[in-house]
This record gives structure tokens, C-alpha cells and sequence, in this order.
């Protein structure tokens, strides 16, 4: 071989129609060039001499061999060229040269990594021009040359789109198929096996062209066929004879469609070939090497699934079968299962196509249908119908939600949807408790108020009336006793799940939970499960605990300690017997939280109870620094009934400017609360708040009414009517509230603000709200009361002093009586403010200015905000010890103040 001939090329240069011109035919060689300051390729043309190109090797351009012979590479943006080699021993002098000048190794195919978008597109734009591949000849003596020809050609873009090009115009792999008969027929395992090398590089192509051919009717079996016979496997596996004859299609009503039915087999068997046959994508092979055969498959099942909504006719017969009594358990699941796959290939719609799949399944009554197939014993049954459930509800929580709403009519015979579930969870057998744990994650969906709109109230409400019974029974019968009924694994498995939702509607649920644990004492069965075997259990209860304390509800806190519902736990402290586990750090964690957050009330209870038996506990700090709190607090409230009693001046009063000084002593009449009727006291002062927030917000809607210009009578006159009810109900607190020229009177500060102006709700509400709670602390009352008032107050005083016992009686009747009447005037203020609200509303709802929306917004919030509040006094019984915010300074009251 002579050099010449080695380095003989031809020039090939991309024109402007993307079409490859021949500059010529000449010998390359590599030589530095000082014009150029670089190595630079250089082509003389074989007939005079003459320079073809002068090419300077740029280090940061992407140069490509290919076919052994051939290298490409761009020299500006649309400028194209490439050497093809006679010999490829020249083609691997020069690309060694390119390599040594970019510092690459020269075994790599292309010498930079270009961007894979422009590649592609570049390549995209070359492969009509490019030179065809060249299969050899599809006969037996040549598979290996054709197994190796179509792994060289995997390496780039351009080529696997000129092989791919190739397969499909020659009919290429009809051919091969047809060697493959010949080799089983002949038990050639050499030519199988290359065949097999063949089809899985095939694949590789990712050509959506090839699919179409190998996935034929016609055709499909054979490629299985070849995929058989793996070299790396002792034995070929048996692909075929699975796809025939173990895998049956069940029609569970008939198909009429024959394109939906070929459909429907064409995409199970390349399914199966994905899932089984393909080798799986590893760490050496790029996630997206298959990704057309994904997609493929993708758009097949979506083409079922319209093609199934279209045939009305079919999904009637369907549901009809599925809910009559007659139909038989076995077509009953088999319907079931074709349901689950039809929710399966559903999750590859858009979400448009989604919401109408599951409407179409609503409408038919899929719910209604779950009902039936949830309570079957036969567990592919139950375990398709929970499948097909779960899609439902983690699509669209709402449409079940709204179901379970429409049953709330039912009588005790007819199970509601939601009871089955819970019911279904409860009674799981299974040793794993699959059925249990995905229930559990379609109840916490449902339960979610995240993703609840205009149906939270309502549902949670039907949850608590009708549901939550029967998911706490099993937890009410195993805890009857002082410790655990039943200690079997399961029971204990199945108690840690009711645990597991429980704690999650602590979390989430606030009120609904709260009335419910407070009035059924459920906190007190629940930390029974403290005395369990099961560790997992004793942390689950405690886990609820944890969560409740979080919340730093005074609610609950006096519920914990009217229980002495840490009494459960300490005893589980003092059994574990210092031992160094996760039971002893969650305990841990659980007091370390109460000192962290400084829970007063609960602080206050475990020193008195539980100091002594913590006392000597020397490994954790603690104990020690609440009892510290603890006697520091009882050294500060001696010292302040000491100056009290002294002076006879209310130390409250001394300090009125003292900001830090005043806070300091709000938190002591916090922390030492004796007032057995607080929870009545703390209502009151609810719905007076709720109330102000109501009026205020309905004050400024009518305000704005007016500044923005709308001349409206219902408007001015549910004005007034908020106005007149916030006056009465506020006079009691010592504040007045105007509407017209709105005024705002907070104790003796007095602000106008002109009609030209709106005041926001919030900041009269958060002004309400802060004269309240120091009321004790400094009244600014009208200069005219000032003086009498501390004379009064002082009087009382001394009155107390004398004869306490006297005072405490007109003193309770006096508060009941004011409490009353302030009560019945909040409720009649919220009436006010929701009659104002709604009117307002409908003024607004034609117009659509944005005055109008914030309108609308601040009076829906108003009335929202009316509507929580008691429709009459009568809920109150009134007949706590606590002096009157407005007329007694008294400070050595230790109940909260407003």
C-alpha cells in the first residue's frame, strides 16, 4: 500500500440546499502553516497540484469519523466539509493527527461534545445528503457482517438514520426474518445468535419507522423469536410460547371493534417485550436509548382508551354486568381487572383528557360499582377495585368526596363508600397489611384539606357525624381496661394505622378533632396503648401526643391535665428502666419541646405531679430547668400579691409604660390560671373578637360603598343597621365603631378618618384585640372617668380585702349579667354584619370594577366570619369569678383578662 494511494481523498463541501458537492479528488496531508499559526490539513488536487484546502485544526471544533473512512466537521456556521479516505489506514493517520493537535484520544469517534440539540439537528439537516449505508446482503453466510455493519452504525445520529433508511427500503428485515425461519429449521444456534444481536441493536435505532414494521401482525412473533436466543443465556428462553398460550386475553364483554382489539394485543406484547425481553436500561446505557419504543407504546394506550370512550354501548353493557346481582364472581372480576388496566393506560392522558376519562367513569357509576367489588372475598378483586380507587381519588379527591356527600341520606343498611374503605382497612388479613397501608393513603387524600374547596366544611363534617366511629371502634374495644385487650400482631399493626390517620387529623384538622378527642376522652383510651408489647405502638400513641402538645392548644393542655393524661407516659419512662432506645428519646423529645416552647400550663402540671420521680435524673437537663421556671415563677406571683397587699395599689398600674414589665406580668396571669371556668371565659372572648372582625369587615365594605359613589338605599341602610349593632356590642369594651364618617374610638384615642378613605377591618380588629388583652394593665379611659375610676377601683379593693366572700358573689353576678348582655350583642352585631354583607354583595355582583371585587371579597369574609358565631346566648352559663374588664382594675384576679 503506498502513501499515495493511503492519503488519496476526495473533498466533499455542504452546499446551500444542504446537498454535498465534490470539490475534488487529491492527497491529504498535516503540515504547520505560519499564515495560519498552526497545524492545518492541507488537500493538493491529483490532477495539477493545485490547493483544494487549507484547513487549519481549530481545538475546540467537533471533528467526526465515520464508517472507518470518512471525517466531518464544520468550519463556520454553515460551512460543512469531509474527507472521505480511499484506505483507512490514511483515514486513522490524519485522525490521529487531529487527535495529538486537540490533545484527545484518538479511539474516540468524535473529538468534541457538541450540544445534543444542534447535533441532531445538524445531522437532521446531513442525512438526506450523506451517503448512503451499504447493507451487505441479507444471505446466511453474511449475518456476522451484517450484525457488525449495524453495531458500527449506532455510534452517530447521521448514521443510525442512514441505517435505519436503508433497513426499511430494502424490506430488510422481512428478510432477516426469513433467515431466521431458515436457521431454526437448520438448529444453526451461531446464526441465532446473531440474529439476536442483530434485532436487539435494531431496537437501539430507535426508529418509530422499524416499530411499525416489527410490531406487525405478521411479524411480531418472529422478532420475539429472534430475541430468544440470547448468546449470554444457557438456554433460549421461551418468549413465544407465553404470548400464545400462557398469556389468555380475557374479554369480560365483548369487543365488536377489531382495530381496538389488535390494538389492544399489539401493545401487550410490546409491553412484554419492553418489560421482559429488553435488557433493562442500566448505568451504561442512556435512559433515553429507548425512549421511542416508550412512546410508542404511550400513544397506543392512549389510542385504546379514546377508542373504548367512544363505543357508549360498550361501557354501558359493562357497568350493567358489573352491578347486577346475577352476574357471576368470576366475569365480576374479570371486569374489574379490565377496569384497573382501562384507569392504567388512562394515567398517560393529558389532564383535559383525564377529567373527561373520569367524569365518563362517574357518570356510568364507577362509585357505585366499588361499593359492590370492595366488600368481595376474592382478593384480586378487592385488590383491583382499591387500584382503581386510589387513580380516582389521587386525580380528583373531589368527585368522591362529592359522591359521599350525596349519601348522607342513607339509612344504616346501606353502607356508605367512605365506612366501606375504613371498614375494608380494619379488616385486612394480610400479614403486610397492603390492603390496610393503601387505604390508609386514599382516607389521608380524602381527608386532606389542602386540596378541599367550597366542600371542606361540609365534609369534614360528614367525617366526624358518620365515619370516624367506625375508624376508632377497634381502637375503643382494645382499650376498655387500663392497658391493651388484644396484643396480636396484626390487631397492633392495624391499631398503629387508626393511630397514623389520627395523628394526621390532629395535624389538619384543628377544630372538627379537637371537639371530638375533648368530648369522647379519646386522648386517654388512646395512651392505653402506652402499656402495649409492641414498640411501634407505644411510639405511634405517643407520636399523637407529640403532635397534640405541637400545637399549643390551652384547649387541649387543660384537657392533658385534667386527665393527667401524662401520668401514661411517665409510667412508660420509669418501665423502660433508663434503657438508652428511641421509646426513652421520643419521651425525652416530648418534655425538651414543653421547656423549648415554654407551655406554661403543662409545665406547671408535670412539676407539681411528676417533679419527684424526675428529681434525680442527672442525664439530661430537662428536668431540672422546668423545675427552675417552675419555682422562679412561684417566687415572682408571692412577690407581686406581697407588693399588692403593701401598697394597696395594683402593681399592674405602676408599670403601665413599662412595656417588657407588662408582658412579663400578662405571662404570669397566663401561667398561673386557677379559674376552673376559663373555657366559658375564652369562648366569650371568641365571639366578641369574631364579632368586632365581622362588623368591621361589613363597616368597610359599606364604606367604600359610599366613597366609591354607588347610591344605593339597601347599602346605606345595612350600613347603618352594622353601625347601630357594632356601637351596642363595643360600648360594653370600651371602643366604638362608626360608619359614614368613619371614626374609630380605642379607649380614650380618638381617630378620624375622612369619608374620602377606607379603614381596614383588620387593624380595627388587631387594635380591639390589644386594648383587650392589657385591659388589666393600663386603661386610657376618657379624662372625665380617669380619676373616678381609681377611686372605685380602690374601693373595691378594700371591700374585697374586708369581706371577700361577699364581694365574689355580686361580683359573679354582676360579670354573668354583663356577659350576657355583651354576648347578645356580638350575635346581634354578626347578624347585622351578615345581612350587611350580603347585601352589599349583590349590590356589587353586576359590577366589575376593582373596588367592587375587594368589596366583594372583605364582606364574603364578613359573613363567612358571622356565620360561625352562636345564634343566641344560651350556650353560655356564665358563673366564673372574674372581674369586669371595665369596671374593675382589680389586680389580684389570676383568671385571663380579655
Amino acid at each position: 500500500m503506498t502513501t499515495d494511494t493511503r492519503r488519496r481523498v476526495k473533498l466533499y463541501a455542504l452546499n446551500a440546499e444542504r446537498q454535498w458537492d465534490d470539490r475534488g479528488t487529491g492527497h491529504v496531508s498535516s503540515s504547520y502553516v505560519d499564515r495560519l499559526k498552526g497545524i492545518s490539513l492541507l488537500v493538493r488536487a491529483e490532477s495539477d497540484g493545485s490547493l483544494l484546502l487549507e484547513s487549519k485544526i481549530q481545538p475546540d471544533t467537533a471533528y467526526q469519523k465515520q464508517q472507518d473512512t470518512l471525517i466531518v466537521w464544520s468550519e463556520g456556521d454553515n460551512f460543512d466539509l469531509a474527507l472521505s479516505f480511499q484506505e483507512k489506514a490514511g483515514c486513522d493517520e490524519i485522525w490521529e493527527k487531529i487527535c495529538q493537535v486537540q490533545g484527545k484520544d484518538p479511539s474516540v469517534e468524535i473529538t468534541q461534545d457538541i450540544v445534543e440539540e444542534s447535533e441532531d439537528e445538524r445531522f437532521e439537516d446531513m442525512s438526506d445528503t450523506a451517503p448512503p449505508i451499504e447493507l451487505p446482503p441479507c444471505e446466511l453466510a453474511r449475518l456476522e457482517d451484517i450484525s457488525e455493519t449495524i453495531q458500527s452504525c449506532l455510534t452517530t445520529p447521521l448514521r443510525k438514520e442512514k441505517l435505519s433508511m436503508a433497513l426499511e427500503s430494502e424490506n430488510y428485515i422481512k428478510k432477516l426474518l426469513n433467515l431466521f425461519h431458515v436457521c431454526e429449521d437448520l438448529d444453526n444456534t451461531e446464526g441465532l445468535h446473531h440474529l439476536f444481536e442483530i434485532f436487539k441493536n435494531i431496537f437501539l435505532l430507535n426508529k418509530n419507522a422499524l416499530f411499525e414494521i416489527m410490531f406487525a401482525e405478521d411479524t411480531i412473533f418472529d422478532v420475539v423469536g429472534c430475541l430468544e436466543y440470547d448468546p449470554s443465556a444457557t438456554q433460549p428462553k421461551k418468549h413465544r410460547q407465553y404470548l400464545k398460550q400462557w398469556a389468555k386475553f380475557r374479554e369480560a364483554v365483548p369487543i365488536k371493534n377489531q382495530d381496538l382489539l389488535a390494538k389492544i394485543h399489539q401493545t401487550f406484547r410490546v409491553q412484554y417485550i419492553q418489560d421482559i425481553i429488553l435488557p433493562t436500561p442500566s448505568v451504561f446505557v442512556e435512559d433515553n436509548m429507548l425512549n421511542t419504543l416508550s412512546s410508542f407504546i404511550f400513544f397506543n394506550k392512549v389510542e385504546i382508551v379514546t377508542l373504548i370512550q367512544e363505543d357508549e354501548r360498550f361501557l354501558v353493557d359493562m357497568f350493567t354486568l358489573l352491578t347486577d346481582p346475577n352476574t357471576s364472581d368470576g366475569k365480576r372480576r374479570d371486569i374489574v381487572l379490565f377496569l384497573k388496566e382501562f384507569c392504567n393506560y388512562a394515567q398517560n392522558l393529558q389532564p383535559q383528557g383525564k377529567d373527561s376519562f373520569y367524569k365518563t367513569l362517574t357518570c356510568l357509576g364507577i362509585l357505585q360499582a366499588l361499593e359492590i367489588t370492595l366488600v368481595m372475598n376474592d382478593q384480586k378483586t378487592k385488590a383491583a377495585s382499591i387500584d382503581i380507587l386510589t387513580a380516582i381519588v389521587e386525580f380528583s379527591p373531589l368527585v368522591v368526596r362529592n359522591y359521599t356527600l350525596q349519601q348522607v341520606n342513607r339509612t344504616e343498611g346501606e353502607r356508605m363508600l367512605l365506612n366501606i374503605a375504613i371498614e375494608q382497612m380494619l379488616t385486612d388479613s394480610e400479614p403486610e397489611l397492603g390492603v390496610a397501608v393503601q387505604l390508609m393513603g386514599i382516607i389521608k387524600i380524602l381527608l386532606e384539606p389542602e386540596n378541599m374547596l367550597t366542600e371542606k366544611g361540609d365534609f369534614l363534617n360528614f367525617f366526624y357525624k358518620h365515619s370516624i366511629q367506625t375508624l376508632i371502634a377497634p381502637l375503643l374495644l382494645n382499650t376498655i381496661g387500663d392497658r391493651p385487650q388484644n396484643e396480636d400482631y396484626q390487631t397492633a399493626q392495624l391499631l398503629g394505622i387508626v393511630l397514623d390517620i389520627l395523628s394526621f387529623c390532629v395535624e389538619h384538622h384543628t377544630y372538627h378533632i379537637k371537639n371530638f378527642i375533648i368530648q369522647k376522652d379519646l386522648l386517654k383510651r388512646i395512651l392505653v396503648l402506652m402499656k402495649s408489647s409492641h414498640t411501634f405502638l407505644v411510639l405511634g400513641a405517643l407520636r399523637l401526643l407529640r403532635k397534640i402538645v405541637a400545637l399549643k392548644d390551652e384547649f387541649y393542655n387543660r384537657h392533658i391535665v385534667k386527665g393527667n393524661l401524662f401520668a401514661p407516659v411517665v409510667d412508660a419512662f420509669i418501665r423502660n428502666n433508663g434503657r438508652y432506645n428511641l421509646l426513652e428519646s421520643a419521651i425525652l423529645e416530648l418534655f425538651e419541646f414543653v421547656k423549648l416552647e415554654d407551655i406554661k400550663t403543662l409545665c406547671v402540671y408535670f412539676v407539681e405531679t411528676f417533679s419527684k420521680i424526675f428529681d434525680e435524673i442527672e442525664y439530661v437537663q430537662t428536668f431540672k430547668y422546668l423545675k427552675n421556671r417552675y419555682d422562679q415563677y412561684q417566687d415572682r406571683i408571692k412577690d407581686r400579691d406581697k407588693m399588692s397587699l403593701d401598697t394597696g395599689i395594683p402593681i399592674i398600674r405602676g408599670g403601665r409604660f413599662r412595656r417588657d414589665q407588662r408582658q412579663m406580668e400578662e405571662e404570669e396571669e397566663m401561667w398561673f390560671n386557677e379559674d376552673e371556668d376559663l373555657e366559658e371565659l375564652e369562648t366569650y372572648n371568641s365571639v366578641m373578637n369574631e364579632a368586632v372582625a365581622a362588623v368591621a369587615a361589613a363597616a368597610v365594605a359599606a364604606v367604600a360603598a359610599s366613597v366609591s359613589g354607588v347610591a344605593n338605599s339597601a347599602v346605606a341602610a345595612a350600613a347603618v343597621s352594622a353601625a347601630n349593632a357594632a356601637e351596642a356590642a363595643n360600648k360594653l369594651k370600651n371602643s366604638e365603631l362608626h360608619v359614614g364618617n368613619v371614626t374609630a374610638v380605642i379607649g380614650g384615642d380618638q381617630k378620624e378618618t375622612s369619608s374620602s378613605a377606607v379603614v381596614s377591618g383588620e387593624s380595627i380588629l388587631k387594635k380591639h384585640q390589644h386594648q383587650h388583652q392589657h385591659h388589666h394593665h393600663h386603661h386610657h379611659h376618657h379624662p372625665f372617668h380617669h380619676h373616678h375610676h381609681q377611686h372605685v377601683v380602690q374601693q373595691q379593693q378594700q371591700h374585697q380585702h374586708a369581706n371577700p366572700h361577699h364581694h365574689h358573689h355580686h361580683q359573679s353576678h354582676a360579670l354573668q349579667q354583663q356577659h350576657t348582655a355583651a354576648t347578645n350583642a356580638a350575635v346581634a352585631a354578626a347578624a347585622a354584619a351578615a345581612a350587611a354583607a350580603e347585601t352589599i354583595i349583590k349590590t356589587f355582583a353586576t359590577m366589575s370594577s376593582p373596588a367592587s371585587t375587594s368589596m366583594s371579597a372583605a364582606t364574603t369574609a364578613a359573613a363567612v366570619t358571622a356565620s360561625k358565631l352562636p345564634s343566641s346566648s344560651s350556650i353560655f352559663n356564665i358563673n366564673n369569678h372574674n372581674s369586669n374588664n371595665n369596671n374593675n382594675n382589680n389586680s389580684n384576679n389570676k383568671n385571663k383578662h380579655f
